[in-house]
């Protein structure tokens, strides 16, 4: 197989050892601290911060210098990065593995006139489908299409699982103040708990279902699909009219139409695109069933500004590039282990959920481009909450726990839901906890704190050392004016960016997810034994796999 990408050790490069060393001082603390950094540059904040398509990005509490930096960018120009970057943008068979284009930049560029080497056109293709969405959902919200009743639908439930769930179910939550009076609904588990509490609260007559799924046979996926075409059958007793209230996000032919969809109302994408990828195709129907097609095409919109900020911008003015640079440098060099999201906005609620899959499952990956074992890290460990909700749960762990925690804050300027003086309490916080992961606080601004209060000395001498803020501790903080559904779309495509760059720094390939394959086929291998009648035999089976089939087949009994 050609290869498409380069494959170059990084610790092998020149910059990867310079930064090794580079890194002690920082990492020892006895070179420099962020606070002395501060102080050696009064312009510190000014010159290391940028903006790009509606956001403003402060990078300046990040625990490097200018050498540092300038170290990291040469190592991306040491390790090729431009030619990946490249080679993602023209199609190439990046994704090697599978021998697959990476091609989610083309979905919000349909002018495009990019050709394959299969002779297809995605411009073309993406401009059609979007077409055949933009007049399937002005008919819904229109009331044109309807459902077998003749009653126009007033709820729409999304069934996927994956990047079929996580981008739909994040982007209509961050868009909320854009959304129609259409109810958008969201059922991924196959915990049968998800599907069930969501129809309890529907009325079949009118509601709409997407089923969500490239290949119409994921597991929990159609599990779902299923039972909730026997629940319509059996609540309205047509069960020829399955075509009416099922739309297929697939490219599946046979498989949709023997579910009983037709082809109308099947919506394609394609094979260069990735599940954590594709809430930009079909699969954000939902998306724009819950804003209307004009707030979805801004979405499209905003992530294709960002598309054309990364390719093009030098890398010096680039945020996405230093968003992956500066990640770089936490995990690889300053040995932080993992990366907190923490939007201070609660439209933003499952922005860190999406980003997790977006993030783990394209860079949680331990063998490179060679097919040997990694001899450095990988991707982070990624997690967050919206604030001030983390505040009162883990920012604990964050300010004065024995592991070093990056934040990312992510706020908008201006509030979407004006209420009395909330926002200006969010923007305090948020802008306060990256002030006190950076300054933190010694003991003597403790001891001097407690005696101005009035603190007697033995109490200020019990106390005081619980007191004490080691801060020194790394922080992005990106903001926007508002929370649009273009500088959503540049947001996310940002951190999609980021994505890519780190990967192509280690090494590794991004855009397969080979580890989420073994437990599905063990699940399809236990299966007979839990739909048996009666026990089977688990013969073969590891002693604990085994035990536990034999009590969860006793207590079926019971």
């Amino acid at each position: 197989m050609q290869n498409l990408l380069p494959k170059i050790n990084p610790t092998e490069t020149f910059a990867w050892k310079q930064l090794t060393q580079h890194a002690l001082g920082f990492r020892e603390g006895e070179k420099q601290t962020l606070n002395q950094l501060f102080e050696a540059d009064p312009q510190r904040a000014e010159r290391w911060s940028l903006e790009a398509e509606g956001w403003y990005l402060d990078f300046s509490k990040n625990l490097l210098d200018v050498q540092g930096l300038a170290l990291l960018r040469r190592l991306a120009e040491e390790c090729r990065v431009q030619e990946g970057i490249e080679a993602m943008f023209n199609g190439d068979r990046i994704n090697e593995t599978e021998r697959r284009a990476v091609l989610h930049t083309a979905l919000r560029d349909p002018s495009s006139s990019l050709c394959l080497a299969d002779g297809s056109a995605p411009g073309e293709l993406v401009k059609e489908v979007l077409g055949r969405m933009e007049g399937f959902v002005n008919g819904v919200l229109d009331g044109t299409v309807r459902g077998c009743t003749g009653l126009a639908f007033t709820d729409v439930v999304n069934i996927g699982i994956g990047g079929s769930d996580l981008g739909p179910l994040m982007v209509c939550e961050a868009l909320a103040p854009y959304r129609n009076s259409l109810r958008v609904h969201f059922v991924s588990n196959v915990d049968g708990a998800h599907l069930q509490r969501t129809l309890q609260k529907l009325d079949p007559e009118t509601t709409l279902f997407l089923v969500a799924s490239k290949t119409f046979t994921t597991q929990e996926t159609m599990a779902n699909a299923v039972s909730a075409r026997a629940w319509f059958w059996e609540q309205t007793g047509r069960r020829n009219r399955v075509d009416l209230h099922f739309v297929a996000l697939s490219t599946n032919t046979s498989a949709v139409k023997s579910f009983g969809i037709s082809l109308e109302r099947m919506f394609p994408f394609w094979d260069w695109v990735g599940g954590r990828y594709s809430l930009w195709s079909a699969i954000g129907l939902s998306v724009a069933l819950a804003v209307g097609f004009k707030h979805f095409k801004a979405l499209l919109a905003g992530a294709h500004a960002m598309d054309r900020h990364f390719r093009h911008t030098p890398w010096e003015q680039n945020l996405p590039m230093t968003l992956a640079l500066l990640g770089l440098w936490n995990r690889n060099f300053l040995g932080i282990q993992s990366l907190a999201i923490l939007p201070y906005d609660q439209c933003l609620g499952r922005f860190p959920a999406y980003l997790q899959q977006a993030d783990m499952e394209s860079n949680g990956k331990s063998v490179d481009r060679q097919g040997r074992a990694l001899t450095y890290d990988s991707g982070p460990v990624l997690w967050g909450e919206p604030g001030t909700n983390g505040q009162h749960a883990f920012y604990q762990l964050i300010h004065q726990g024995t592991s070093k925690v990056a934040c990312d804050f992510v706020l908008s300027a201006k509030s979407q839901y004006p209420v009395g003086p909330h926002h200006r309490y969010l923007t305090a916080n948020a802008i306060a906890q990256a002030q006190a992961l950076m300054q933190g606080r010694d003991m003597a601004k403790v001891v001097a704190t407690a005696s101005a209060a009035g603190r007697s000395e033995d109490e200020i001498q019990r106390l005081s050392p619980y007191q004490v803020f080691e801060g020194n501790r790394p922080s992005n903080f990106l903001m926007c004016q508002n929370l649009t559904p273009h500088a959503l779309g540049s947001l996310i495509a940002a951190y999609e960016h980021k994505i890519l760059v780190q990967g192509l720094v280690w090494n590794i390939y991004s855009f397969d997810q080979w580890g989420v394959e073994l437990g599905k086929v063990l699940a399809n291998k236990l299966l007979p034994l839990l739909e048996a009648q009666e026990n089977h035999s688990v013969d073969g089976l590891d002693s604990s796999s085994a035990a536990l089939i034999r009590r969860w087949q006793a207590w079926q009994k019971d």
